[in-house]
């Protein structure tokens, strides 16, 4: 009896000194999610943390990481953010956010979770507790978002049937509706809630947290915040571990993906008397993937990984290997259209900081339901493509403690470069048997732009601690696939639909509040890829003007740490 006693102390005792914190920072939140980033680039955070698998996971040794404005130990006696704390743990109050955007003209912008694609303002709040015992943990962080949603013109009415046509062509194949449903659209989701068991470097759990894999900041080609989050199981690390060889880092998941069943366009149209929308399988998506990074020891601030993703629908799981991301088998769906049950992509991806420059470079580079050879990858590696790349340098300010000037510019190259790749459809996410597409409630899980679609950013900021102003400039040119689909019969080189946007932008932290806001104009030239025909004149230039329209987006937001 004294040895079971003595084992369960050792048991206790054990538990006591594993205890880690697994409390994240969510993807994307302001000002907070990037500014551990910058410090990497200055030399002031672990640099064997490479940033590509997030959300970021609070250090073990208690700090708040909500606080690094602050040397006071947040989490401890007398803070207001501690509902009860002891040996084995606690149970603290998460910050408060209130986030705000306003689009005066059309839907615009990703990177932001729960919010849906909508003209009008649109509110997301969330809010919780964080309790840990031992090595368990509860975050409980749910997510409510309202928007006004008022109807927008999604096509433009005396666009032709046959272009329309072709529209459905593409946007049956992926749950990616251009307005959810008419009116106002409100919904509460579980947002960044997790429960996990923690052991050192380890975690493993259920969570609903937003994801986000790979080096790119604008965009990710596999995971990112454009979508909510959805429920997965997750077994990842919490910090570097650290080998004879280097440190890694990674996460494992499996988990469920959930549709829409909204239309593409509002309202539906038809071609011929007939519906163009097609309904699509309501069957419930399995989902799994990973990430894994690898910083090589002997080359310093190098980091070197690799993602993959699968989907299926629930009715096509059978053996082992349609459970688990790592195998890609090609199973025809009939005998006269063979199609692939499994929806996959991956990518591998570098990141590489010097401290001493106070810069990084970064690249990804992806793979969309690619079933060639080897020989045939290597003779053709644009075939099924696609690319994230950037670079970051920061400059500080001699005359002022903290402070510089940040800048950093990344392109995003989703478009297709193979003809009969575009003539069969075959675009970043889109699928023709699981034809929701790598969606999540109507949106995309990896890069926010979009099938088909290309973005380049140049980003100018000054930053100070978690303050930042900036200016950022961007071109974005909307799913070029389906342009060359469309067009490419008619020989039409005129109806690229690009947006140009120029936007002011900061976040500032006083005392327990972290304020963000940002102000853009986008200016949308051939909206919708629509070109109006009736001003073409004979014998006059052949560039007549599209359809332009001005959009202007307001944000803002107001974060509370208790």
């Amino acid at each position: 009896m004294m040895i079971k006693k003595s084992a369960l102390a050792c048991i206790i005792f054990v538990l006591i000194k594993l205890t880690v914190s697994a409390q994240t920072i969510p993807v994307g939140t302001p000002a907070l999610d990037d500014y551990y980033r910058r410090l990497q680039l200055l030399g002031q955070t672990d640099s064997a943390a490479s940033f590509t698998a997030r959300p970021i996971f609070s250090p073990a040794s208690g700090k708040n990481a909500f606080y690094p404005d602050s040397t006071a130990k947040r989490y401890g006696n007398g803070n207001d953010a501690v509902l009860l704390h002891d040996k084995m743990g606690g149970v603290y109050l998460l910050p408060v956010s209130l986030q705000t955007q306003y689009n005066s003209n059309h839907p615009y912008g990703w990177n932001d979770g729960a919010m849906v694609p909508a003209k009008g303002l649109q509110t997301l709040f969330s809010a919780g507790i964080y309790a840990k015992y031992g090595i368990l943990t509860v975050q409980l962080r749910p997510e409510f978002v309202s928007a006004a949603n008022p109807n927008f013109d999604n096509l433009n009415k005396n666009s032709n049937e046959t272009f329309v046509a072709r529209y459905y062509d593409v946007y049956n194949n992926i749950d990616l509706p251009v307005q959810f449903g008419k009116g106002t659209y409100t919904r509460v989701f579980w947002g960044q809630s997790s429960i996990r068991l923690n052991y050192k470097s380890l975690s493993l759990g259920v969570s609903t947290e937003n994801l986000w894999w790979g080096p790119g900041i604008r965009n990710s080609l596999l995971m990112s915040n454009s979508a909510p989050g959805f429920k997965h199981i997750t077994l990842n690390t919490t910090k570097p571990i650290k080998t004879a060889i280097g440190s890694f880092e990674g996460q494992f998941i499996i988990g469920q993906l959930e549709n829409t069943n909204y239309e593409p366009l509002t309202p539906g149209h038809t071609y011929f008397s007939e519906n163009l929308y097609l309904p699509k399988n309501n069957d419930w998506r399995y989902i799994s993937g990973f990430v894994v990074s690898w910083q090589p020891k002997w080359v310093p601030g190098l980091f070197l990984g690799m993602t993959r993703a699968a989907q299926s629908y629930s009715k096509d799981l059978g053996s082992l290997g349609s459970y688990l991301p790592f195998f890609s088998p090609f199973k025809s769906v009939s005998a006269d259209q063979p199609l692939n049950q499994r929806d996959t992509r991956s990518s591998l991806f570098t990141r590489w900081v010097w401290p001493e420059e106070h810069a990084e470079i970064y690249f990804e580079y992806g793979i969309d339901n690619n079933t060639n050879t080897v020989r045939n990858a290597l003779l053709q590696p644009n075939d099924g493509r696609a690319y994230v790349f950037g670079l970051r340098k920061l400059m500080p300010l001699s005359d002022d403690n903290g402070a510089g000037i940040m800048v950093s510019i990344e392109a995003t190259q989703l478009g297709e470069t193979n003809p009969d790749k575009i003539a069969g459809l075959s675009e970043w996410y889109v699928n023709p048997y699981i034809r929701q597409g790598y969606t999540n409630k109507g949106e995309v899980l990896g890069a926010g732009i979009g099938p088909g679609a290309n973005l380049q950013t140049l980003d100018v900021s000054w930053v100070k601690g978690l303050k930042r102003i900036g200016l950022q400039l961007e071109r974005y040119l909307h799913n070029d696939d389906f342009y060359y689909y469309t067009f490419v019969d008619t020989q039409d080189w005129r109806r690229h639909w690009t947006d140009l946007s120029a936007a002011l932008n900061g976040e500032w932290n006083y005392n327990n509040f972290i304020f963000n806001a940002k102000l853009m104009g986008v200016y949308s030239l051939d909206y919708q890829w629509y070109l109006d025909s009736s001003k073409e004149v004979a014998g006059q230039a052949y560039y007549v003007p599209g359809q332009t329209k001005f959009n202007l987006q307001v944000q803002a937001g107001l974060t509370y740490r208790f």
